[in-house]
């Protein structure tokens, strides 16, 4: 049996848009356990309250005792810094751990103008709260690098897991694939040689993989598990808009200020996403399991009917997890779903 991939649909949305902070769109969770009993949501959202007119989208958060029922709180918890050229437009995708000063450490994808790689960098907190945005670029590389995932590991260090998306000569994207690099103080990391998991495997994949979140084994001799989330391209006759986040333009045509509506209607225009799983020998080297969860396609009234993706897991009892992830209705609406493994079943 392979790992984590059967799942069991739960009811409704944990998070839709309710407030002028995210009511335009919402997307890319990231669940951590609060010390001490509960959770903490961490996800990515744009509103009519954004901090200024072409921004993008900005971090926000919510809480809950149950992880099953959440509360949004108040305030942005990280925005995109104007100034600041690699980060000026867009903040999307966090991912949390513990640091070794007894704070936190956040990694998230940074966004600036298309014309600018992706790249990822970090804030730190003693509170989980407030965030203080730290200083240069955690990792860049030629081309596009987003929805890192961070992993503890055992002998020490860490290890974030992203995509990179690479381009040819005529700026059409080739692949879009899991890539991972290393580091032994969270700060400056190294890129690992090769590729962890390639994209366009098959039809499900065609358009690259956009987050892969790993778990360790739980005990020797069991694999690692990878989570992964993937786009599908749309039918070979659909009209697809260009996506603001793609749009060098995007800033002086007003794709930009108005980056919900013209973004959404890019996501509906054909598009497909799913998650799946992969299993590890040694967090490396990855053998593909299949897909664990999808939506039923643009005829389905479905939450999740055009798009699961960049999903966040933590464990609720002994080796049965919590999956939340971005879900899309087919009429463009985006919210946050869940899921618990059903190992078994």
């Amino acid at each position: 049996m392979q790992p984590l991939q059967h799942w069991r649909k739960e009811p409704g949305p944990r998070l839709a848009g309710s407030r002028d902070l995210d009511l335009s769109k919402l997307q890319a969770p990231c669940i951590t356990a609060i010390p001490g009993g509960g959770y903490r949501l961490f996800y990515t959202a744009v509103g009519p309250a954004k901090p200024f007119v072409d921004c993008q989208g900005y971090l926000l958060s919510a809480i809950s005792d149950d992880g099953v029922v959440f509360r949004t709180e108040p305030g942005i918890r990280l925005a995109p810094r104007p100034e600041l050229p690699h980060m000026s437009l867009r903040l999307i995708a966090a991912t949390v751990t513990a640091a070794g000063d007894g704070g936190w450490r956040m990694y998230f994808e940074a966004r600036g103008t298309a014309d600018r790689p992706t790249v990822i960098c970090s804030a730190s907190s003693r509170d989980m709260f407030h965030w203080k945005h730290e200083p240069g670029i955690r990792l860049h590389a030629k081309g596009n690098l987003g929805g890192p995932r961070y992993v503890p590991l055992p002998e020490g260090g860490g290890r974030l897991y992203c995509f990179r998306a690479v381009t040819d000569g005529a700026g059409e994207r080739r692949s879009q694939h899991v890539v991972s690099a290393g580091s032994t103080n969270g700060l400056n990391f190294c890129l690992d040689s090769g590729v962890r998991l390639a994209d366009r495997s098959s039809d499900l994949d065609s358009i690259g993989i956009t987050a892969a979140e790993v778990i360790p084994p739980p005990s020797a001799g069991a694999p690692w598990t990878m989570v992964y989330s993937a786009w599908q391209e749309p039918p070979a006759d659909s009209e697809v808009p260009l996506h603001p986040s793609q749009d060098i333009d995007a800033i002086a045509s007003g794709s930009s200020a108005d980056f919900a509506a013209a973004s959404i209607a890019a996501d509906i225009a054909g598009y497909r996403s799913r998650i799946f799983t992969a299993t590890s020998p040694d967090g490396l080297s990855w053998t593909r399991s299949g897909c664990a969860l999808e939506g039923s396609g643009y005829g389905s009234d479905e939450l999740d009917a055009v798009h699961a993706e960049d999903m966040t897991l933590i464990e609720i009892q002994p080796g049965i997890y919590r999956m939340y992830y971005a879900a899309c209705d087919r009429h463009g609406r985006w919210s946050i779903a869940s899921a618990v493994s059903a190992e078994g079943e």
